[in-house]
């Protein structure tokens, strides 16, 4: 009660005045609040997992792209050596005679130094392909978190619903609705 005598309270407050004025045992009600309880604290920690699993993809995704770059860079680095390779072929085509032998070594170094690039180049692409893939995954489980937590905030309205209207079919609603979030949380931590 205020201090003015003015007081309103909601149909929820008016539930627990009278059970605690009559000492009235609802075991409905009861049930409800702590079954929205738990479902709530489950909700919360798959919440969390679902942010957790997006920003692993987030990050996945930004290695992929950091192995990327610096696989183009690679590629980038290759194709400067086959330049300058084929400049030194073409060197050994119009120089005299007694000049040939170190173009020809400079070619020679060329296709060493792009067959170490090659393989350094093909590393990176793979290493980028992996964390891409990782990324996908940890999307795909967020996905998945973010279905369960769905199906338990669904579920929780329903059960607030059916604590204020006192429909037995409203609960077991939300009996079916938290049943899908558990399932579909099972199959996030699954990583299916």
């Amino acid at each position: 009660m205020s201090e003015h005598g003015f007081h309103v309270h909601g149909p929820h407050d008016h539930e627990v005045e009278h059970a605690a004025q009559h000492g009235a045992k609802d075991g409905f009600a009861g049930r409800t609040a702590v079954i929205t309880a738990v479902l709530a604290t489950v909700g919360a920690l798959f919440s969390y997992m679902g942010g957790l699993t997006q920003s692993n993809a987030g990050l996945f995704k930004n290695n992929a792209a950091i192995k990327k770059t610096e696989a183009s860079n690679q590629w980038n680095f290759y194709q400067s050596k086959s330049s300058k390779q084929n400049m030194a072929e073409l060197a050994i085509a119009v120089v005299a005679e007694d000049k040939k032998p170190q173009y020809q070594k400079e070619v020679d170094r060329y296709k060493s130094e792009k067959a170490e690039i090659k393989v350094s180049a093909e590393k990176l692409e793979a290493e980028s392909t992996a964390w891409d893939q990782k990324s996908d995954a940890q999307i795909h489980e967020h996905h998945r978190w973010a279905q369960a937590t769905t199906a338990l905030q669904i579920s929780i309205a329903l059960a607030a619903i059916a604590l204020l209207t006192r429909r037995k079919w409203l609960e077991y609603g939300m009996f079916v609705v938290a049943s899908l979030g558990l399932v579909l949380g099972s199959l996030a931590a699954a990583h299916i």
